[in-house]
């Protein structure tokens, strides 16, 4: 293996392990098993990690291949893709940084596998702010919470991490709108607002009544208006993986409600999303360019398109002649089928999925580290600002980082010359009324 993608090793597990396996980044686990033990979501991806089979490491079309080999494949297709998209994006902020600076050479597409969820939060962030609360402020000072319209299961410690039921808590009650909670919280009232099944409708007429409004017929949803006034520190959860289609106009209405009630209390919304480094992916590209992802990015400029490149749209317009597809912390996230080149990085457990699945052909596959469990990294946490460091469970496994990767590629590109190696980009064909 070359030196530059040469990974130290470690004999012994961390004594203080953070589990990268959703934006919770839960930290003070003794070690991985403790977590799995714990979270069904970290027990799921540990055993999909275990799951790998016997496919080699690297592999092109669906051939056995070393490292350098599988790299000089892939740079070679990369280099005469004239318009990439580089999708998926599960790595960390280190990784992140070397995406972007290939993006920059290559005038590459990039789009979050959880693109559309995370596009609702910053649509309304760019259209009209937002009040946030961390994983900190909920616990110690929230004393209602409103999860609106998703149960929350996606994320099995978060109501733990509020500290709701525990001994000090401020908060008093739960309330659910328009879902029911999949747990039971001690020593705290859960209430349920069924609502009307129609939740840009329920939103609008609450935050009518949180304005003062006269709505008929809401009964429980003016109580809850009068409970958010009573409450002295008020957080409003939300799930981007469960809004609608125009979700963002979802997000704009909780936020409206927050700064109603911002006028004479205190409120704040808290989004679920930003696992597979989703967060991360959004701050590190804004801090390198200014804007989030579903950006094409080159040499010549930026180009932020939240609706147009949503990669299942530029797969099924065609406005793409090859994907590279990295996922390193879930290996069952498979790119979708689309009948272009591919290039994919991903956990050794990967590759046998994408055998089964018959999605090898024209395909470069290399394994790569996961942040957290075969290699160090950092990411960003699902309330915003904070950054956390992920230990290494285990280094025994031999694998490079994502980084390493596409430093490699972007190495071999550049040896190689990009004059008279690449064919120049063509802007991507907006269709009518896409915008």
């Amino acid at each position: 293996m070359p030196a530059s993608l040469a990974i130290d090793r470690a004999s012994s597990p961390p004594a203080d392990w953070t589990c990268p396996f959703c934006a919770l980044l839960c930290e003070g686990w003794t070690a991985p098993a403790q977590a799995a033990a714990a979270c069904p979501r970290a027990r799921q991806a540990l055993d999909a990690d275990l799951s790998g089979g016997d496919c080699p490491p690297a592999m092109v079309d669906g051939q056995a291949a070393d490292l350098d080999g599988a790299l000089d494949v892939a740079a070679s297709r990369l280099a005469r893709w004239r318009q990439p998209l580089f999708a998926g994006l599960g790595t960390d902020i280190a990784g992140v940084r070397a995406l972007y600076r290939l993006a920059v050479r290559v005038d590459a597409i990039c789009d979050h596998a959880d693109g559309r969820a995370l596009m609702h939060g910053l649509r309304a962030l760019q259209d009209r702010g937002q009040f946030t609360a961390t994983l900190a402020e909920v616990r110690s000072r929230a004393d209602l919470i409103v999860v609106v319209g998703t149960d929350a299961s996606a994320y099995p410690l978060l109501f733990r991490r509020f500290g709701v039921g525990e001994p000090g808590s401020p908060c008093r009650r739960v309330v659910f709108v328009g879902a029911r909670p999949t747990t039971e919280f001690a020593g705290v009232a859960v209430d349920v607002v069924p609502g009307s099944g129609d939740l840009f409708a329920d939103l609008q007429q609450l935050a009518a009544l949180v304005a003062g409004r006269t709505v008929s017929g809401v009964a429980a949803l003016a109580e809850l208006a009068a409970a958010l006034h009573a409450s002295s520190y008020a957080v409003l959860v939300w799930e981007g993986a469960r809004l609608p289609d125009e979700g963002a106009l979802l997000v704009e209405a909780l936020n409206r409600i927050v700064g109603t009630l911002n006028r004479h209390t205190r409120a704040a919304t808290f989004g679920l999303g930003g696992s597979d480094g989703g967060h991360s992916v959004n701050q590190t590209l804004a801090w390198l360019s200014g804007l989030p992802s579903r950006t094409r990015v080159s040499v010549q400029g930026l180009q932020h398109e939240p609706r147009l490149f949503d990669t299942a749209r530029l797969l099924a317009d065609g406005a793409v002649d090859g994907v590279m597809w990295i996922s390193s912390f879930d290996a069952v996230r498979l790119p979708p089928a689309a009948a272009v080149p591919r290039i994919v990085l991903g956990p050794p457990a990967m590759a046998a999925r994408l055998r089964d699945a018959g999605a090898l052909a024209d395909t470069v596959f290399v394994a790569v580290a996961t942040p957290g469990l075969h290699a160090e990294g950092h990411l960003f946490r699902i309330d915003g600002p904070v950054v956390l460091p992920l230990q290494a469970a285990s280094r025994g496994a031999d694998l490079p980082g994502v980084a390493a990767v596409l430093d490699a590629l972007a190495g071999r590109l550049a040896a190689a010359g990009d004059a008279g190696v690449r064919v120049p980009a063509s802007p991507v064909a907006v269709a009518e009324g896409g915008r």
